[in-house]
């Protein structure tokens, strides 16, 4: 029987990742430590620190902590905003500091449906090309020159990018952050895949390059690609003055922050060391699927830069389609019609061999 196309479209981690009994026994403890704080946990604050408008003081100090752990520097919780997400997270940044007709700049290819929340904010979009070391930023520095002062918001992928799997050097971040200060834009670093690594890490959040004294950056991160999207928890890392706007929408200011609840409930997770073991496992699995596709997309003669962390690799087709097609990842859908965006984590190993198979001429 011929090979058979398979599902490489779903940027889902796959079933054996979410069930695991270590995973399952952790979070059960933890669950049950977290309603061990019920009286706080279900409430919109407390006598002492107020309304948890930014996220309970308990888990943004413990995600802190943890934060330093993973990058090797110090993380001030004061700095951070519980979220439902790193989506909601970029969706703050564009709703709060953004306003319709500004220009909000891609890179191209990129995370399609950071195009939706732009839009969705009635922004402009402009795109800038990817080059091997990260964003084309002499490109991007002639949008600024020619946009009069109306691009508001750079939104990047800066490390493991989506859909090419480029880190953004260090030579490029510092030069970014210049860039936002000299143009007065912000810039929404969207670093879902900031922890999963399957080599050493490079970089650190982009937040690192910032400048207290007129910040720039919102570092967008989530625990969605580590513990599993339905946990619905991340965070945003920016100073004060970017950093407590956020708190001000609607529904927050109604209704508190989202996730004070869910958060604490993972806290013991956290804290405990749990997690930091379950990263290293997700990681190294992912990082050996991550190499039979590239070692297969190799066999059937396409061409494959192995990326060093994240969920997907981008591949330009020689005849034969498969997974999401790079289209959707312009801002017009003009570019990219060759590429395809295959996502590793979701497929069992037999299927990624055979859906690969299916690429060969």
């Amino acid at each position: 029987m011929a090979p058979q196309a398979q599902d490489f479209i779903k940027g889902w981690p796959h079933p054996e990742l979410l069930g695991g009994d270590a995973l399952k026994h952790s979070l059960l403890e933890s669950f049950k430590k977290g309603l061990e704080m019920s009286t706080e946990s279900l409430n919109y604050g407390d006598k002492e620190n107020g309304a948890y408008m930014l996220g309970h003081p308990k888990f943004r100090q413990g995600l802190a902590k943890f934060l330093e752990g993973q990058y090797g520097t110090p993380v001030d919780w004061k700095t951070l905003m519980s979220t439902a997400g790193s989506s909601m997270g970029t969706d703050l940044a564009l709703r709060v500091h953004c306003k319709a007709g500004d220009i909000c700049v891609v890179e191209e290819p990129t995370y399609f449906l950071a195009f939706t929340m732009a839009r969705n904010r009635d922004m402009q979009l402009k795109g800038v090309p990817m080059q091997p070391d990260g964003m084309d930023l002499d490109a991007l520095e002639k949008v600024l020159e020619e946009s009069g002062g109306k691009v508001k918001m750079v939104y990047t992928v800066p490390v493991h990018h989506n859909p090419t799997g480029i880190t953004m050097s260090n030579a490029k971040r510092v030069r970014l952050v210049a860039l936002a200060k000299k143009y007065k834009f912000l810039i929404a670093a969207d670093e879902a895949y900031q922890l999963l690594n399957f080599t050493p890490a490079e970089v650190k959040p982009l937040f690192y390059h910032d400048d207290p004294a007129d910040p720039r950056v919102l570092s967008i991160g989530t625990f969605s690609k580590l513990i599993g999207p339905g946990t619905k928890v991340g965070w945003v890392q920016a100073h004060e003055s970017l950093l407590k706007p956020l708190q001000s929408i609607g529904f927050i200011d109604s209704g508190n922050n989202p996730v004070i609840f869910s958060s604490m409930n993972l806290l013991h997770f956290i804290e405990s060391g749990a997690l930091a073991k379950h990263i290293d496992m997700v990681s190294k699995d992912l990082g050996d699927r991550c190499k039979l596709i590239c070692r297969k997309l190799k066999e059937v003669g396409l061409e494959v830069v192995e990326p060093k962390g994240g969920y997907f690799v981008w591949v330009e087709s020689k005849g034969k389609m498969t997974g999401r097609s790079g289209e959707v990842a312009s801002i017009n859908k003009d570019k990219f019609a060759k590429f395809m965006r295959l996502c590793f984590c979701w497929l069992t190993r037999s299927q990624i061999e055979e859906g690969i198979e299916f690429l060969r001429p």
